[in-house]
């Protein structure tokens, strides 16, 4: 365009002599419209340029967004599928503790079924309603206290025919229950054995008692041997204070303790409450 207008001035300088002013003032307004359209022209291209400019600064945003929005995209599929996955790993975890607490549950209420249904059985067959023989469940164990009148005389170790009596009902609730163990445990009151022969004291009495009753069952009875535990607690663990003669006579006493198979139901309890801890 600039060299239409300089070609222009020039034929208008070297023409001037020989045009007439109205052709002059043709040309003269031609050249005028020419550099107007040249001076727009060039706004307009500045224009174009400037708003080129900007177009490429919004592509190039435009196109980080769009790349920022694929990373987004990414890491919350990452953060949908780990949060999928830590849902799933509760509720697994949910389902195992409910399964633990069910089984935890059916073993306390197995053990409680065993303890009950061998309570009522030893009821039963040993005969609770003497007054001097006690069947009871401390803790889960059961127990048969026989007071010590009904099995020996003072300060002696020899089981009594009454005793033995007594004791066929215990032999047949053992005999019946082949897996059970029967801890049998001696206990005196506090005062000192006086007597002769080779007891020192208290505590040998009690287990020397505690023996005797052991060779009753098993040599006169036929209880199994390996089901039975013999026990001599002396004067240490008395029921009452040892300071009056019925007091004493209440502690004087032989145990039987009845240990039914159910050590594997406690150690399932156990396992579970520690996987639990976990």
């Amino acid at each position: 365009m600039k060299k239409v207008i300089v070609a222009l001035s020039f034929v208008l300088l070297t023409l001037t002599s020989c045009v007439s002013k109205k052709q002059f003032a043709a040309l003269e307004a031609k050249n005028k419209e020419c550099q107007d359209l040249l001076n727009s022209t060039t706004v307009k291209l500045n224009v174009c340029l400037s708003e080129k400019d900007a177009l490429a600064k919004q592509a190039e945003y435009l196109k980080q967004s769009n790349s920022d929005l694929i990373n987004s995209s990414k890491e919350m599929t990452v953060l949908s599928t780990k949060g999928a996955q830590n849902i799933e790993k509760a509720l697994e975890t949910i389902k195992e503790k409910d399964l633990k607490i069910s089984r935890m549950q059916d073993a306390l209420t197995k053990k409680d079924s065993v303890t009950l249904a061998l309570v009522t059985s030893l009821k039963s067959s040993v005969g609770i309603s003497d007054p001097d023989i006690e069947v009871n469940v401390e803790k889960g164990v059961v127990f048969i206290s026989i007071a010590d009148k009904l099995l020996f005389k003072s300060g002696s170790y020899t089981v009594s025919d009454r005793a033995k009596e007594i004791l066929g009902k215990v032999a047949k609730v053992v005999n019946d229950k082949p897996t059970f163990e029967c801890m049998v445990e001696g206990h005196t009151d506090n005062v000192p054995y006086t007597g002769t022969g080779v007891l020192l004291d208290n505590w040998d009495l009690s287990v020397k008692r505690s023996t005797a009753i052991i060779r009753v069952l098993t040599k006169e009875l036929g209880v199994n041997p390996a089901q039975l535990i013999a026990a001599g607690r002396g004067e240490f663990i008395p029921l009452v204070e040892n300071n009056s003669v019925d007091n004493r006579a209440i502690n004087r006493r032989t145990r039987i303790v009845v240990l039914p198979k159910i050590d594997e139901f406690y150690e399932m309890i156990e396992k579970e409450m520690k996987n639990q801890k976990k």
